[in-house]
């Protein structure tokens, strides 16, 4: 796989010339929608054969090791090479690709739900089914949220179906949303209560038994700081319960970048205690730029290796799912705060705007994030932060040079099949069962 960004004058027949790849495999990889135009600054795919690095000027064997996470010596042996030193510009390199687990939040779990999940399952090691809302009395209600509005019930029998043929360890995800929001006051409620906390736990464990989950993620944000030890003693009570009955524990960890990181989104949550109790952490390295703020790119890679910096000084490196999103953002300007919410779209969608509205993509090297800005047909400027090719592809090194885990996404449902072909050009997707 290497990465072509579009110029001015560029086609897909002079690309296809230039690569040696057809114009069919290029439009495929890329889900391009017309052929015949492409947008100025698009990064493309250009599919070459998997495991394979073409070097390029000025690359050793020590800095495409640094690249894939490999010893030299391996490279050098699996390609039988005698002399290090003796590399040419254009040769083909078998890379052996590091093996990581890809979790994969889903929060459809309708007839597109399905067909989602059918169509990445080879790229997922588990899939989290979100979710199941916790109520006052600590009963359980299997709800989805449609449009970031209302909520209707959620039946997850098929999809569950589909992961076990996918071999996907099938994750049951608890939050403590009110309608469609986060509720502070329903964690307090929950966290106080070990009568509550104890029938939420029996509840959890029926429902898991009876429709067949492994593994149980908790999502539960927007905690007041004051609650801190006591989510800590939630949390292990938890463990407690659902270990020794075989099944596995999983938490999404608000990103903080120290130990002293307060306010609602993270100040409850500690990153020595639940790296110690979960089986794994899913840090939620997104939404520096979210719906409600002003345009920003949603993960800057400055701001997720901050909080990668501090994580791994709290928690084992093999228990972190280094969060990656799979959208983006569209603000109308000019941004207007208490006013303006972003429209969330797929990176596909981003790319299709930008075609609509003859815009260019541009690339900030800085933040390793594409946008684009545009004005629609009714005049109103737009900026669109989202995600590429370039930029999952420096998260997915990130995760290579922390010695992480994996990845968790958030969320699947989102079209951007650029993501697949990166992630299956640099690892091997572990599977559990």
């Amino acid at each position: 796989m290497q990465i072509h960004v579009v110029n001015l004058g560029d086609t897909l027949w002079n690309i296809s010339r230039f690569y040696g790849v057809s114009i069919s495999r290029i439009v495929e990889a890329n889900l391009v929608t017309n052929p015949d135009r492409l947008v100025l600054g698009q990064a493309l795919l250009i599919p070459t054969p998997r495991g394979n690095h073409i070097v390029r000027a000025g690359e050793s064997l020590w800095s495409i090791g640094q690249l894939y996470g490999i010893s030299s010596n391996v490279i050098a042996s699996d390609n039988h090479i005698i002399n290090p030193a003796l590399l040419y510009v254009g040769q083909a390199l078998y890379i052996r690709r590091a093996i990581i687990e890809v979790n994969g939040y889903l929060a459809k779990t309708g007839l597109e739900g399905q067909r989602v999940v059918n169509e990445l399952g080879d790229y997922l090691t588990s899939l989290s089914i979100s979710s199941y809302h916790i109520q006052q009395d600590g009963s359980i209600i299997p709800l989805q949220i449609i449009n970031n509005k209302n909520t209707i019930p959620m039946d997850d029998t098929e999809v569950l179906r589909i992961a076990k043929i996918k071999r996907l360890f099938p994750i049951m995800v608890i939050t403590n949303f009110v309608g469609n929001r986060f509720n502070s006051d329903l964690a307090h409620t929950i966290l106080v209560s070990t009568v509550v906390q104890n029938k939420l736990i029996t509840n959890i464990l029926i429902t898991m038994k009876s429709k067949g989950y492994l593994g149980l993620n908790i999502d539960i944000e927007f905690i007041y700081p004051n609650d801190k030890e006591l989510f800590n003693q939630f949390v292990k009570r938890l463990v407690d319960r659902l270990h020794p009955e075989g099944y596995s524990v999983s938490i999404a960890l608000a990103a903080k970048t120290s130990a002293t990181t307060g306010g609602i989104l993270s100040g409850a949550q500690d990153y020595y205690m639940q790296g110690l109790l979960n089986d794994f952490v899913v840090l939620m390295t997104y939404d520096w730029g979210w719906i409600g703020g002003p345009p920003f790119p949603i993960a800057p890679i400055n701001e997720v290796r901050k909080v990668l910096n501090y994580a791994v000084t709290a928690i084992p490196r093999n228990k972190i799912l280094m969060g990656i999103p799979l959208y983006g953002y569209d603000w109308k300007l000019p941004f207007v705060e208490g006013v303006t919410l972003a429209e969330m779209i797929s990176p596909q969608e981003a790319v299709a705007r930008a075609l609509k509205f003859g815009a260019r993509i541009q690339y900030n090297t800085f933040y390793q994030s594409p946008f684009v800005l545009y004005t629609d047909e009714k005049g109103v400027k737009h900026e669109i932060w989202f995600e590429d090719a370039r930029s999952v592809q420096a998260k997915y090194k990130a995760v290579i040079e922390y010695k992480l885990r994996g990845v968790s996404y958030w969320e699947i449902g989102f079209s951007f099949p650029q993501n697949r072909l990166v992630l299956n050009d640099i690892f091997e997707v572990r599977k559990l069962i």
